[in-house]
């Protein structure tokens, strides 16, 4: 389990692909993390969760499978790609962001990524199948930032950019039409898995029509 509360920018050293997958080799400016990583310990790489399976001073590697190059955005990632990186959350630390599982749900486009004022405006289109998920004033993990969605309209996510998250996090070096990662919050996906299943169907009179009615 993550927040969205990117600790640091790594890049990326190797993505060596193979018939099986790919092996990730990431290099990282804070020793301090790398000296904490465990090999079988998690780490999101880019909002995606990853088992660290080889570590040194400063930099770490990680295997990735065929369904994970398929669904994310290292099916197009390269060398010298930069790429946030976010430790699992301990039970005594503050949520700061919102709950991230590091389980990504689809790749976005980046459409816009543009100054105004001391801060930035970015706005990514959301795959059709995930649209469901989006609701203005509500979270959604981009690239593993939690972010907060201050419009929503015909497929696009507006999200204001302060100016600490540009500069720590990889949007700095995103162009528009860049693929990011997107994970919707699981809090919307559990509803509507519950409110699908036969039984809710049975005994309950609610609906996502009519939660959509109601402004949730």
């Amino acid at each position: 389990m993550f927040t969205g509360i990117i600790e640091a920018v790594g890049k990326i050293d190797a993505l060596a692909r193979s018939e099986q997958g790919a092996r990730l080799r990431v290099s990282l400016a804070e020793p301090e993390i790398a000296a904490e990583m465990k090999l079988g310990a998690s780490i999101a790489v880019n909002g995606c969760c990853l088992t660290v399976a080889a570590s040194g001073a400063r930099h770490f590697s990680a295997d990735l499978s065929l369904e994970t190059l398929a669904r994310t955005t290292f099916g197009q990632r390269t060398t010298g790609d930069l790429v946030n990186l976010e430790r699992p959350l301990t039970a005594s630390a503050r949520l700061g962001g919102h709950f991230v599982q590091g389980h990504v749900d689809g790749v976005g486009r980046l459409t816009r990524l543009a100054p105004e004022g001391d801060q930035w405006w970015l706005s990514v289109r959301v795959p059709g199948n995930l649209g469901r998920y989006v609701a203005e004033k509500g979270s959604i993990a981009v690239d593993g930032i939690s972010l907060t969605v201050a419009r929503w309209q015909d497929g696009i996510a507006d999200f204001a950019i302060v100016p600490f998250t540009y500069l720590h996090t990889n949007l700095r070096a995103l162009v528009p039409d860049a693929a990011v990662n997107l994970e919707c919050d699981i809090l919307a996906k559990y509803v509507e898995s519950l409110l699908e299943s036969p039984k809710a169907k049975a005994t309950s009179r609610l609906s996502v029509a009519r939660l959509i009615e109601e402004g949730f």
